[in-house]
């Protein structure tokens, strides 16, 4: 979201229908600044369905310019099995356990 003052989020609702789209179920904040980083958990829902689905995570850059914050790049986690190899790859090249 772009707009002045706006915290930005992936939470999106279809103006037509006013129905949920996509469905924000947490933020963190990894840096703040006039860049920062975020994390989004979030569910999607299912055209042919209605229902959410799995929950995936999205990692944004937002640059803050002229009081709004502008999205400039994202990346998706789209499920588990994504999420369990990246946590593996962090751990190994930061040892992290």
């Amino acid at each position: 979201m772009d707009t002045e003052n706006t915290e930005p989020t992936v939470a999106f609702t279809d103006e037509e229908t006013g129905e949920v789209v996509i469905k924000e179920l947490a933020k963190e904040y990894l840096s703040k600044g006039a860049w920062q980083t975020m994390m989004f958990l979030y569910q999607e829902r299912n055209t042919k369905t209605g229902e959410f689905g799995e929950p995936k995570v999205s990692i944004r850059r937002y640059q803050k310019k002229d009081g709004a914050f502008k999205q400039r790049s994202k990346f998706n986690i789209s499920n588990k099995e994504q999420a369990e190899a990246i946590i593996a790859n962090l751990n190994k090249w930061y040892d992290l356990k």
